[in-house]
């Protein structure tokens, strides 16, 4: 792995951890009223697509369990759609999807 792969892996990493942080103690009436909070999940979503975005196409195809594309798609939505964020679609990306990418994302980080 490249040094700028390293980095932008750690992004990825670094914001998975805040996101799932964020909501840990959280329940989704809670999610739902603080506008904050969706703000700051919303960025660390996007953060995470950003770095995906940044990495080699062939560290990409080294790694093919992470599923590059979609979290790539995912940042685009948020950032280009943003009057239309699905908020049920975010809560489900963080307590389901996060967590195993987290895992995936260690290990490739070594």
């Amino acid at each position: 792995m490249s040094r700028d792969e390293k980095v932008y892996v750690g992004h990825m990493l670094d914001m998975a951890q805040k996101a799932i942080d964020a909501l840990k103690d959280k329940s989704r009436p809670q999610f739902d009223q603080d506008e904050v909070l969706k703000a700051g999940i919303s960025y660390f979503i996007q953060t995470i697509g950003e770095a995906a975005s940044k990495v080699s196409k062939e560290f990409r195809e080294q790694n093919p369990d992470i599923p590059w594309n979609d979290i790539i798609g995912m940042r685009h939505k948020i950032v280009h759609d943003y009057l239309m964020v699905d908020f049920d679609v975010v809560w489900d990306v963080v307590k389901t999807e996060l967590p195993p990418l987290l895992e995936k994302l260690m290990k490739i980080a070594g």
